[in-house]
C-alpha cells in the first residue's frame, strides 16, 4: 500500500535499485530456514510471485518448501498471499463468480496494513492499534515491518467465534473484517491525531487532522482475493525484508533490522485462545448498527409503525417490487434491504419472511451467501421497523428498476400496499352488498 504517489525515478535510479534486489535474492531465498517460513505461512493460501515489476500467473501455491527457490530461479522476487483461506487455492479462477469463491473459502485471517508517507506516523499508528487489541482482550497477535514504511498486524482467523447467532464467521467476507477495520480506525483516530500532533506541531494546540489518512488502514486490503506481501518477502523499492516483530520492538525498529542476510527467524501466526477476538467482533457489530444504517433515516420514518394488511395478496405489492422478486442480477444487496424493509413494514410473520426471502434469493443471478441474508436479518430484527426507500432514492435506480409513475404518486411501496388493501376490500365490500343472495339474507 503507498498513500501518495512518490515522484518517478530516473531510468539510471530503477536499473540501479534491480540489480540491487536481484544480487540480494539468490543468496536470501537459499537459505533453508527463509523457505520454510514461507512455505509454512502459505498453508491454505493463494500464493503470487513478483517477477520485480510483475506478478506472476494466478492462482499459485507453494507444494514444497524448495519451489520457493525454484520461483526465485525464474526472476522471483518477492511473494504476496491472501489473508482468505482456501479449500483449495488451485481451483480459484477469474471465471468463478460470487457463489463459487464462496464455496472455496474455507476462513479468513483479520489483516491490518497500516503505511504512510513516514516510518514514524506508521510507529505511533501500529502502536495505538496494538493497545486498542489489547484493552479488547487480544494478546495473541501477528506483528511484522512491511519491508518499506509500514507495519502489518495478523489477528489468525483461530481467534473469532466459528459463529454468532447461528451465523458462521467464514461467510461473512468481507463485511466482517471492513466492520473491525472501520472500528478501530475510528475509535483510534482520537488518539492517533493527538500522537502525530505531539511529534509534528510545536504547538498542542494545533491538530495534525490531515495526518491519520496517511496512515489509516488499508480498506481496500479487505476484498476477495487481494495479497499482502508474505513475511520475510523481500520488498522490491527497499531490498528489505517483511521481518517479524515483537511488539516491544516497535518502538527502537529501524529498517536496517530488516536487512536480509541479518534476519531472525520468528512466527507471524501465533496460537490465539479460541474465541479470543469475540470481543472486538461484536463491539464492531454494535458500532456499525448504531453509525452505518444502510441509509439514513428521517425522525419521521424511526416513528413509524407497522400496518396490518390482512390476507396480503401480491396483487397489492408494487410492480417495481414484483420485479425484484423474480430476481435481480445488479444490486442483490440492495433489494435484501428493500424486500427486508417492506414486510417487516406490512407486520409480515417472521417465518413468512424468510420463506420469501429465500424463494426470491433462488431466482437471483447469483444468489447471496446465505450467511449474508442471515446476518441482515438478524440486525433487522434487533432494530426498529423503518420504512422501506421512497421512491425517489437510487436504491431501485441502482438495481435497475424504474417505478411507475403510479408508483411514484404514492411515494413509498408501503403507501402503495395499503392503498390497494383499502380499494379491494371496498370492491369486495360492495359486491357483497349487491349480492342478491346477501339481499334476500337481510
Amino acid at each position: 500500500m503507498e498513500t501518495e504517489k512518490e515522484p518517478k525515478d530516473s531510468k539510471e535510479e530503477q536499473d540501479s535499485r534491480e540489480q540491487r534486489i536481484r544480487s540480494i535474492t539468490y543468496l536470501y531465498y537459499s537459505k533453508p530456514e527463509v523457505q520454510k517460513a514461507l512455505f509454512e505461512f502459505s498453508k491454505d493460501r493463494e500464493v503470487v510471485p513478483r517477477y520485480y515489476e510483475g506478478f506472476g500467473k494466478r492462482p499459485d501455491s507453494f507444494q514444497y518448501p524448495g519451489d520457493v527457490f525454484e520461483l526465485v530461479k525464474k526472476g522471483a522476487t518477492s511473494f504476496h498471499c491472501s489473508e482468505e483461506l482456501w479449500q483449495d487455492p488451485l481451483k480459484l479462477s477469474t471465471d468463478l463468480n460470487e457463489k463459487q469463491l464462496n464455496e472455496l473459502r474455507k476462513d479468513w485471517d483479520l489483516l491490518i496494513d497500516i503505511d504512510s508517507k513516514y516510518l514514524d506516523y506508521s510507529k505511533i499508528s501500529a502502536k495505538i492499534i496494538i493497545s486498542f487489541l489489547r484493552f479488547h482482550g487480544i494478546k495473541n497477535f501477528g506483528l511484522k515491518f512491511s519491508g518499506n514504511k509500514g507495519f502489518h498486524i495478523l489477528i489468525p482467523s483461530k481467534a473469532f467465534p466459528k459463529e454468532i447467532n447461528q451465523i458462521k464467521t467464514s461467510d461473512i467476507f468481507p463485511t466482517w473484517p471492513r466492520m473491525i477495520t472501520k472500528y478501530i480506525i475510528e475509535k483510534t483516530k482520537k488518539q492517533l491525531i493527538e500522537k502525530i500532533t505531539e511529534l509534528t506541531k510545536p504547538s498542542k494546540y494545533v491538530k495534525d487532522f490531515t495526518a491519520p489518512e496517511k496512515v489509516m488502514p488499508d480498506i481496500i486490503l479487505v476484498s476477495s482475493r487481494h495479497l499482502f506481501r508474505m513475511p520475510y518477502s523481500l520488498h522490491e523499492k527497499t531490498a528489505l525484508a517483511s521481518v517479524v516483530l515483537e511488539p516491544e520492538e516497535l518502538e527502537n525498529f529501524q529498517p536496517k533490522d530488516a536487512e536480509p542476510m541479518k534476519v531472525k527467524i520468528k512466527n507471524f501466526m501465533p496460537e490465539p485462545k479460541e474465541g479470543e477476538a469475540s470481543e472486538l467482533l461484536i463491539h464492531a457489530m454494535d458500532w456499525h448498527k448504531e453509525n452505518y444504517a444502510e441509509e439514513e433515516i428521517s425522525k419521521k420514518q424511526s416513528e413509524f409503525k407497522p400496518v396490518k394488511i390482512d390476507k396480503l395478496s401480491d396483487e397489492y405489492l408494487p410492480p417495481s417490487i414484483q420485479k425484484i422478486l423474480q430476481g435481480v442480477k445488479d444490486g442483490r444487496k440492495r433489494a435484501l434491504f428493500i424486500l427486508i424493509n417492506l414486510f417487516r413494514s406490512i407486520s409480515m410473520e417472521k417465518e413468512e419472511l424468510e420463506k420469501r426471502i429465500e424463494e426470491w434469493n433462488k431466482k437471483n443471478e447469483i444468489p447471496l451467501k446465505q450467511g449474508y441474508i442471515t446476518s441482515q436479518l438478524f440486525w433487522s430484527y434487533r432494530n426498529k421497523i423503518v420504512l422501506p426507500p421512497n421512491y425517489d432514492k437510487d436504491y431501485y435506480k441502482g438495481i435497475g428498476i424504474i417505478p411507475t409513475e403510479e408508483e411514484r404518486r404514492y411515494k413509498n411501496p408501503v403507501n402503495y400496499i395499503v392503498k390497494k388493501a383499502f380499494q379491494s376490500q371496498e370492491t369486495n365490500k360492495r359486491k357483497n352488498k349487491d349480492n342478491p343472495e346477501n339481499k334476500k339474507k337481510r
